[in-house]
């Protein structure tokens, strides 16, 4: 038995989130439709995360064993050629039957694209979120230096997160102006269910001027979902980077975390 790891991008506006669905409307169906045709058997695939409906992937991790011989390129060119349009594999990599592409993943990375500007988003519908009244960067600059560390994050955690502690340890949270373009680059060593996007909503309040930026850290210290933001739109969030020991000799997918592009002001 072989263990193949794969990595993927796709456009989660065309699909019911990663996770299998009855209705095979995942982007997990379409890739292990794809696989378990090159496999000619069936292929159960693992991911790093699990992203919403509506949450797109600029490099997405998973893993699956097959006992047949392929090239690695049949990973690749192959599954590409039984997948819809929306979702590509980048590349494929045999590693050993240790790996495992959640539970050796070391962080995630995921940024939000956030469209500044009176008038919604035409071209980028879909691939940015959007507010329309001037947003202060450095309110919300301040907002974010108090989020980051080990902390409890239940102020940010879905109702329905299955996560057996609250306790994450967010190691970056950085917040910046690009064009009419507000980007926020996160990275802990695991997210909770619509934890980055009721990050973004309640920097976003504190950016409108609602709340101070010392109000994020209340919201640390109350740990009620009830008092935070609501949760920020799906359109403009990315998983973008999963962080593993160089021993696996994965690519490295830094590099995806970058903004889709620039929009200039109008």
């Amino acid at each position: 038995m072989k263990r193949i790891a794969l990595g993927l991008e796709y456009n989660g506006s065309q699909f019911c989130g990663w996770q299998h669905q009855p209705q095979g409307c995942g982007v997990q169906d379409a890739l292990e439709r794809a696989l378990s045709q090159i496999a000619g058997h069936a292929v159960s695939v693992v991911a790093a995360g699990r992203t919403d409906t509506g949450v797109h992937a600029t490099e997405q991790i998973v893993h699956f064993d097959v006992s047949i011989e392929r090239p690695l390129t049949a990973w690749v060119r192959g599954a590409n050629a039984f997948l819809p349009d929306g979702v590509a594999v980048l590349w494929a990599q045999l590693v050993g039957p240790d790996f495992h592409a959640r539970f050796s993943a070391i962080s995630r990375s995921y940024r939000y694209d956030l469209l500044n500007h009176p008038v919604r988003p035409a071209l980028n519908a879909g691939q940015v979120g959007w507010y329309h009244a001037p947003l202060d960067i450095a309110r919300m600059q301040q907002a974010a230096a108090l989020l980051v560390g080990e902390h409890d994050f239940s102020a940010f955690r879905a109702a329905e997160c299955q996560a057996r502690s609250p306790v994450r340890v967010l190691r970056q949270l950085n917040v910046s102006g690009q064009g009419n373009l507000v980007v926020f680059e996160l990275t802990a060593n695991a997210f909770l269910h619509h934890m980055v996007r009721n990050i973004v909503g309640a920097l976003v309040y504190v950016g409108q001027g609602k709340y101070p930026p010392d109000w994020i850290a209340d919201l640390l210290q109350q740990r009620d979902r009830t008092r935070a933001a609501p949760t920020f739109a799906a359109a403009g969030l990315h998983l973008c980077h999963v962080e593993y020991d160089a021993m696996w000799g994965l690519p490295d997918s830094r590099g995806a975390c970058r903004p889709i592009s620039r929009i200039e002001d109008k």
